[in-house]
């Protein structure tokens, strides 16, 4: 019988902590869950770059990476660099196309350059800014869980987001996504598992629900 637990890597989403994580259970008889924290950027650093830095922290062979939102879209750069079991995206996008029409003219326009990182965002504006602006009860949810608010990895996330240039999802990438997302809404969104009621911050709201989704998209060879 083999014992060998198998290693996930858990990235969170923008501005987000491992908090985020806090109702995510993998049965530790069977996994050991790690949870990877953002780096503060170098000058000018490219997505490239920052995304071989943190592929340095994978240091399980054959493991499981699991990103959330923006960091969906980092565990896809780290891949490149990695041999994985899985690689699986929850809340996220798998390529530019996929990105919702106000993130396409912000970065048309450079609007996102406008956003005021600079003068230390409120909680509530840097919660707007990370899960959209309309609903209080998630505001409330996600707020106490954004915890990097240095002003170069900000302006630095933002910018990665918008400016994303992947153009064709990467065909390993495994998706799950909700129904009621209104930061990536389904309707851009293909090739998804889709959790009835799920929304942006489902990650904390249903995170048993993701918890049985991970392992079944794991133990599913």
């Amino acid at each position: 019988m083999n014992t060998e637990k198998t290693h996930v890597y858990f990235v969170p989403g923008l501005a987000a902590g491992k908090e985020i994580f806090k109702n995510i259970n993998l049965p530790e008889s069977r996994y050991a869950v790690h949870i990877l924290e953002w780096m503060l950027p170098e000058k000018a650093e490219t997505l490239d770059n920052y995304a071989r830095r943190m592929a340095k922290m994978v240091t399980q062979p054959n493991s499981v990476l699991v990103g959330v939102s923006f960091g969906g879209v980092m565990v896809q750069e780290m891949s490149r660099f990695l041999d994985l079991r899985k690689l699986i995206i929850v809340s996220s996008v798998k390529s530019r196309n996929e990105l919702p029409l106000r993130l396409k003219l912000a970065r048309k326009t450079g609007a996102y350059k406008l956003l005021p990182t600079g003068w230390a965002l409120s909680v509530k504006d840097l919660t707007k800014l990370a899960i959209g602006p309309r609903s209080k009860k998630r505001l409330n949810l996600y707020q106490e869980y954004l915890s990097v608010r240095d002003k170069s990895y900000l302006d630095w996330a933002i910018k990665q987001m918008v400016c994303w240039d992947q153009e064709l999802p990467l065909p390993e990438v495994i998706h799950i996504h909700g129904d009621k997302d209104i930061v990536f809404p389904l309707k851009n969104i293909q090739n998804a598992q889709v959790l009835e009621g799920g929304t942006h911050v489902m990650i904390l709201n249903k995170g048993s629900r993701i918890s049985k989704e991970l392992e079944l998209i794991i133990e599913n060879e």
